[in-house]
């Protein structure tokens, strides 16, 4: 069952401007920019370039290579630049490179909110008897309902001390270990140790990093900014970047891996065809036919797209398979047209007007004993 901490959607949607952003986006162009054909000079300039094509019938089979949560709400409302003298400013700012370097890649992301979660710093820590289980309090969901959490901490190999300092605010717990300072958001804490909230991850927008002007790293990219903006008050949002791994099965092979397509420009045309369909059909799957939030143009635009997709590799069908080994409850991931699970795997096809067809796998039963 899912949080009814997490607010359903409400129609119609406000503006930008109703939000108060609109002034900071006038000039940006759609988020979908990129799915736009190049101008025809470029096209001209990189003809020699361009990817030898096969002609056997293909079919994709899409896996995650690998994926990292990323707190949105540190970089949202435009904060201060961290003072990299603070080992939580250090922390940020590894977190601000993180996602800059994502702009550079074609890499999917989901935009989810999970119920508000925050350390409480009026109350104190407590150690176990003669061991490292550190007793942390916090405050969860938007009423600040009282808990605490558990960990049991291990010492690093630079620590000069046997059991570290500790300083809290709301969102971060530093330990001071001597020879080594460790900055941890509450989310980081959430991952990496075991608790006992259960709470699910709920997506709420479908993306691509890929970005010349690294919007979504500077929390400037429209759409997003919107969701953060209509339920970031009882929820914290964050952003989940994942690497996809697209295997062609074909009887003429991967393109790809042709020597003609041996140099920069074919390869990430290729790529940008697979991670380009992959997008379209998540966002399809997460956000449901209606695509809630987005514009007639955009839908018209992914339609064309996807035709193209489908046309220029010979594509009858691919599989999206979103499971990691050793993912975390973070993992369980629902949206309002996609049931909760840690194990989404998704069918995929392109009808002939463009539109994708989405069907989930059943997630397998355990046999009862």
């Amino acid at each position: 069952m899912t949080s009814d901490l997490i607010a359903e959607d409400d129609y119609p949607d406000p503006s930008l401007d109703e939000l108060g952003v609109g002034a900071l986006f006038t000039e940006a162009p759609e988020p979908f920019h990129d799915l736009l054909a190049a101008p025809a000079e470029q096209i001209d300039e990189l003809l020699p370039l361009m990817p030898q094509r096969t002609t056997a019938p293909q079919t994709w089979v899409v896996t995650v290579a690998d994926a990292k949560f990323h707190w949105y709400d540190l970089v949202a409302g435009f904060p201060e630049i961290p003072d990299i003298r603070d080992p939580v400013g250090r922390h940020l700012r590894r977190m601000q490179f993180d996602l800059e370097a994502t702009m550079e890649k074609r890499l999917i992301y989901f935009a989810v909110n999970r119920p508000r979660v925050r350390f409480d710093p009026s109350r104190s820590t407590s150690w176990g008897f003669f061991s490292l289980k550190l007793t942390v309090p916090i405050l969860v969901g938007a009423e600040g309902k009282r808990d605490s959490i558990t960990i049991e901490l291990e010492v690093p190999f630079a620590a000069t001390l046997k059991k570290p300092s500790v300083v809290v605010t709301d969102r971060f717990i530093t330990l001071n270990w001597g020879g080594l300072i460790e900055a941890l958001s509450i989310h980081d804490v959430l991952q990496q140790y075991e608790n006992t909230l259960t709470f699910q991850s709920k997506v709420q927008y479908v993306g691509q990093t890929k970005d010349p002007l690294g919007r979504l790293a500077r929390a400037r990219l429209p759409a997003v900014q919107k969701v953060h903006q209509q339920f970031s008050e009882d929820n914290d949002m964050l952003l989940l970047i994942q690497r996809m791994n697209v295997e062609v099965v074909s009887n003429d092979g991967d393109p790809a891996e042709l020597p003609a397509n041996d140099n920069p420009v074919a390869a990430d045309v290729l790529l940008k065809d697979r991670i380009d369909a992959v997008e379209c059909a998540l966002i399809r799957y997460f956000e449901g036919p209606q695509m809630h939030g987005r514009s007639d143009k955009e839908a018209d635009v992914r339609k064309q797209r996807v035709r193209q997709i489908k046309e220029i590799n010979n594509l009858e069908s691919f599989r999206i398979d979103l499971r990691l080994e050793n993912a975390g409850k973070y993992h369980d991931l629902f949206s309002a047209h996609a049931g909760v699970s840690r194990s989404h795997i998704i069918d995929c096809a392109i009808a002939d007007d463009g539109e994708v067809l989405v069907s989930r796998v059943p997630d397998k039963v355990k046999a009862k004993p």
